[in-house]
């Protein structure tokens, strides 16, 4: 049940794991616990990213120097855990999720880590919560992984809250291949944002085929 990309079979994808620092056992934990929560069917699997891109985000996040981060669509934390280490100490991230059951976990795993302090967490709607920010440049680092058809939105909500260069991540951007082939709403939301993204100058825009597709626009 741990979560990998559509584009790589299973032994290729434990190669990529393998050649990438490995989770600690916090991480790991929280990945192991998420897992065994979708196997009894008491949480969805497709919503817990793949260790390697929590490496990834981990690694950016440090590399960008980011202090204040936000995301919008915590799950269980794991993406909110990766984030935080990345974080230097006095650095925050902003978590916006509906779900206080699924969010019980990330707290738990985020106070074993020792991040706790660095992570708010807003339940609630998160549209209306975006909204409800100040429209000046605050956030450096933005991850989105919610609602598919709400993509444009929070995107739309994001930019004046980001500051110059600031980076937006833009999680499912694939969705397992059907963006060739879209089958529902949240499929042909995705096919119309990554038009209008890779057209857009107030970004610059690249669509990464990690695990199920990961956008990266930095603001202009």
């Amino acid at each position: 049940m741990t979560p990998r990309s559509f584009l790589l079979r299973p032994e290729l994808a434990d190669y990529v794991r393998g050649a990438s620092e490995a989770l600690d056992d916090v991480a790991a934990d929280l990945v192991a616990e998420t897992a065994a929560l979708a196997e009894r069917g008491d949480a969805p699997a497709t919503f817990q990213i793949a260790p390697e891109q929590g490496v990834f985000m981990q690694l950016l996040t440090r590399a960008l120097g980011v202090r204040r981060a936000i995301e919008i669509g915590t799950f269980t934390g794991f993406s909110a855990l990766c984030i935080a280490r990345g974080l230097p100490d006095d650095g925050s991230l902003l978590c916006l999720d509906r779900s206080e059951q699924w969010t019980a976990v990330a707290r738990r795993h985020w106070s074993r880590a020792g991040v706790g302090e660095r992570i708010e967490l807003r339940l609630g709607d998160a549209l209306p919560a975006l909204r409800a920010l100040p429209e000046e440049p605050t956030f450096d680092l933005a991850f989105v992984d919610a609602d598919k058809a709400g993509y444009p939105a929070y995107v739309e909500e994001l930019y004046d809250r980001m500051t110059p260069n600031a980076v937006v991540l833009l999680d499912n951007t694939l969705r397992s291949g059907r963006v060739l082939d879209p089958r529902d709403d949240d499929d042909r939301a995705l096919v119309a944002l990554n038009a209008a993204l890779a057209a857009d100058p107030r970004w610059e825009a690249v669509l990464l085929p990690v695990a199920d597709g990961l956008t990266v626009l930095r603001k202009r």
